[in-house]
């Protein structure tokens, strides 16, 4: 396993782990959180433009396609958080609020999202600290 695979595995897996415990412990506190800030077009703009950074870094440093479902599932949530960001910033913000309220059900399914993040969190830190560097 490449050493680059292994660090962004271990820091989007704590990171996943981390940020999906933080707000599945605030619940409702997160959804009134999020909902303000899907209502805010600044800094949604702010949002779009920190995530256009990562997502980029992300695809840039690590867009592998082959060697087992570790450097795969890496090269997924790049790619995921550079799509997210693009739409965040060039949809209109109406839409977006539509995508995630109407589409996505965010306020519903709340738990849901927040346990994939965990169980996604849970396999790439595990993953990436029982993985040998090359």
């Amino acid at each position: 396993m490449s050493p680059r695979t292994v660090f962004l595995s271990k820091l989007i897996g704590l990171y996943c782990i981390l940020a999906a415990l933080s707000i599945m412990a605030r619940g409702q506190a997160t959804v009134e959180t999020i909902t303000a800030l899907l209502q805010n077009s600044p800094m949604m703009f702010v949002l779009g433009v920190i995530t256009l950074l990562a997502g980029l870094a992300m695809v840039l440093a690590h867009n592998v396609w082959s060697g087992g479902a570790l450097p795969v599932v890496v090269t997924l949530v790049g790619w995921i958080t550079l799509i997210r960001s693009l739409l965040i910033l060039f949809l209109p913000p109406e839409m977006v609020r539509r995508l995630f309220f109407g589409q996505l059900r965010y306020q519903q399914l709340f738990y849901l999202y927040g346990a994939i993040a965990l169980v996604l969190g849970v396999y790439l830190t595990y993953s990436g600290f029982t993985s040998r560097s090359q």
